[in-house]
This record gives C-alpha cells, structure tokens and sequence, in this order.
C-alpha cells in the first residue's frame, strides 16, 4: 500500500504541474489585466472626467474645501461637548502649510551665519539671520 501511496503522490504532483504549465500558456491577457477595471485604482489613467488632475490649482481647492470641513465638523464636535471652538482659519493655515525638515532648517541658518561672517569681514552689514533663514525656505518652495 505505502509503494502505491507514493506513486499516487508522484502522479498528481506531474499532472498538476503539466495543467498550471497548461493553464499558464493559454491564459493570454488576463493576468496582466489585474487590478484593472472600474473598481481599481489603476495609474490614474481611469479616472472620472470631472476630477481633477492632482496638483493642479482645482485639486488645491477642492482639498482645501475639503480641509475646510473636516475642521468645520471637528469644531462643531468640541462646541457640543463643552469645549472651547477652535479658530479654523488659523488650523487650516497651519495644516495646509509646507512642513520644513528640522535638518535643511539648520543647514540654512548655518549659511547664513557663515555669510554674515564674510559680510563682517568686508565690512558690510549683517543680514537678519531668521529672516534670511525664512526667505530662504520659502524660495525652496
């Protein structure tokens, strides 16, 4: 019986094998049509004609309004639990501004110190170094 057991075994592994070798071959364009259709994400090339495109000044907007809301309904949330309402305008501004990497925040005001140094030397005079600092960051956007 245990002889029988093992070729048994044997058979069904190749016959297996030889239907997924099979199945493979003839099954075209359907694998690379996974995750495509009406209910994927896709690449963005199957969106609906009246989205915007990201980053354009429409989905800007739209994400502000929509920042907007959320803060609108959270506010509405703490005023019905007793809590004093926030300034959405103010939390809208600090949400939507550009988070600055601590690192480039330090690299920048160490130039700058650095430049006002050479200023010193030719004897000109200093420039502010928070305010060099601030312009700098927002030329980098």
């Amino acid at each position: 019986m245990e002889a029988v057991f093992g070729l048994v075994l044997f058979a069904v592994v190749i016959i297996a094998a030889i239907v997924a070798v099979f199945t493979f071959a003839t099954s075209g364009d359907a694998y690379r049509q996974i995750g495509k259709g009406g209910l994927s994400l896709g690449d963005g090339s199957d969106r609906p004609p009246g989205e915007p495109r990201p980053g354009s000044a429409a989905a800007t907007a739209e994400q502000r309004a929509e920042i907007r809301q959320m803060l609108e309904a959270k506010n509405m949330r703490r005023v019905r639990r007793g809590e004093r309402p926030l300034d959405v305008e103010l939390e809208l501004g600090r949400l939507l501004k550009p988070a600055v990497d601590p690192g480039i925040e330090d690299e920048i005001r160490a130039l700058v110190i650095g430049r006002n140094a050479r200023l010193a030397r030719r004897g000109q005079p200093p420039l502010d170094v928070e305010t060099e600092v601030q312009r700098r960051l927002a030329d980098l956007g």
